[in-house]
Order: C-alpha cells, then structure tokens, then sequence
C-alpha cells in the first residue's frame, strides 16, 4: 500500500471514531470556556437515559454500542486484509489469559486511583467539570448495560488509538516516540470535554499506555485495564455519590 493511500486510510478512520470525537471535544471545551460558569460548576454526563420508555432506552443503548463498534470492526477487517492473521500481531489474543489479566489489573490500578485524585484537584483548582459517570434510570439491566458501555470503550479507544495507530503509524515510518506522543494526544483531545485535568490525566495515560504497548505489543491487559476502570466509575459512582457527594460534586 502506497504511503498516500495508507495516510487516507488513517484519517478516514480517525474521520469515522476517535477524530471526529476529538474535533467535537475541542468545540466542547470552547463552550464551555464562553459561559460565565466555571468549569468545575459545570457537567458533564457520560451514561444518560435516552428514552422515558424501558425499552426503548434499552434498544438505544444497545444500537448506540454497536454502531460505535462498527469503526472497531472496519480496522481489524483493515488489518487483517493487509497481512492476515493480524490479530495476533496486535496482541489480541487468548494466548496469556491469566498474564493479561495480571497486567490489566496492575494497569487500572496504576491508571485509575492516581487518575482519581487527579480529577479532584482538578475540579478544586476550577480546570475539571463535574463528570456524571452514569445517570441511567434504575432497571434491572441498568448495570449489565454500564459494563457493556465499559467494555465498548475500552475497545474502541484501546484497538484504534493503540492498536490500529501503532500498526499504521509503523508503516508511515513514524518514529515509535512520535506514535506514544501522537496516539496519548488523540486520548487526551477527545477527552477535552471533560476540562484541562482530564486532558492531562487522559494525556498521561496515553504515554504510560503507548509505552507498555511499544514495550510488550500485548493489547488485551490495556482493554482490560481500560474496562476496569470505566466499569469501577460507571458501576460505582451512584455508591460514591451518597457516600461522599461533598467531595464528588452534587449535580443531582
């Protein structure tokens, strides 16, 4: 594939997930930036109900979660076209299990509690929102439907912005330092949203991640890991938020 053709590639992928959701961050933030409200005043809603009627909110989530997987399975059929099995040679496999396990719980950990405080010094200081991890209604699938929501992120951040950049990146000739600082700023810019502390927090992930990635060239601990810690914020912020709303923020 020429070195044209496989940077089209790149940005129509980027156009189609992450990029796009990154351009809408950066108008995001600039909104926010023109309301009179300071950042840590204000909220931002991750997991929200779509529909006053059960199942429809539930179809909707479901529907929501498969088309923003579709990007997911265009770069692995990308991939695998291009040099089959490519799965593989992402480190998408079930080769190591009880390792990637380890791996992806060692990396919640080392990600998620310091990413915690992070966020709560970044809405004291005024550069951080309110984030609302879930605002579902309470159904009985309420908290399946927060894993699956979990799970979709980790995939769709961890295979595109890791993966799928990584690979492409290589081809371009890229220098492995360039794709972590690329692949970490993509994190951090679609994550703007959320004020200058995610963006941060979300910057260092990205280079912690993209380092482990370069080192190891195992995917699934970063799924994983990723998964983890939206499942733990998804799952467990209603408990948090009656536990100790003065410190998360009462947006209720």
């Amino acid at each position: 594939m020429s070195k044209a053709r496989l940077t089209l590639e790149v940005f129509l992928v980027l156009g189609l997930s992450l990029g796009m959701s990154a351009l809408y961050s950066i108008v995001s933030i600039s909104v926010r930036l023109a309301r009179e409200v300071a950042l840590s005043e204000q909220t931002a809603t991750l997991n929200r109900s779509l529909s006053e009627f059960e199942w429809a909110d539930a179809i909707y989530q479901i529907l929501g979660i498969v088309s923003s997987l579709v990007p997911v399975a265009l770069v692995l059929f990308l991939l695998w076209q291009a040099q089959p099995p490519r799965l593989g040679a992402l480190g998408i496999d079930a080769t190591r299990p009880g390792r990637d396990a380890a791996w992806g719980f060692g990396l919640a950990a080392l990600i998620g509690i310091p990413g915690l405080g992070l966020y709560l010094v970044g809405r004291e200081l005024g550069l951080t929102v309110t984030v609302v991890p879930s605002a579902l209604d309470e159904y009985w699938w309420s908290i399946p439907m927060l894993v699956l929501l979990a799970l979709r992120a980790g995939l769709v951040e961890e295979i595109i912005a890791v993966g799928y950049l990584f690979n492409r990146l290589r081809l371009l000739h890229v220098p492995v330092i360039g794709i972590i600082v690329i692949q970490a700023f993509l994190r951090a810019t679609y994550h703007l949203y959320q004020g200058f502390g995610a963006f941060l927090g979300n910057f260092v992930m990205g280079l912690v991640f993209g380092y482990w990635y370069a080192k190891t060239g195992r995917l699934v601990p970063l799924i994983a890991a990723h998964t983890l810690i939206d499942v733990v914020a998804f799952v467990g912020y209603p408990l948090a938020m009656d536990s100790f709303p003065e410190i998360l923020g009462n947006v209720g």
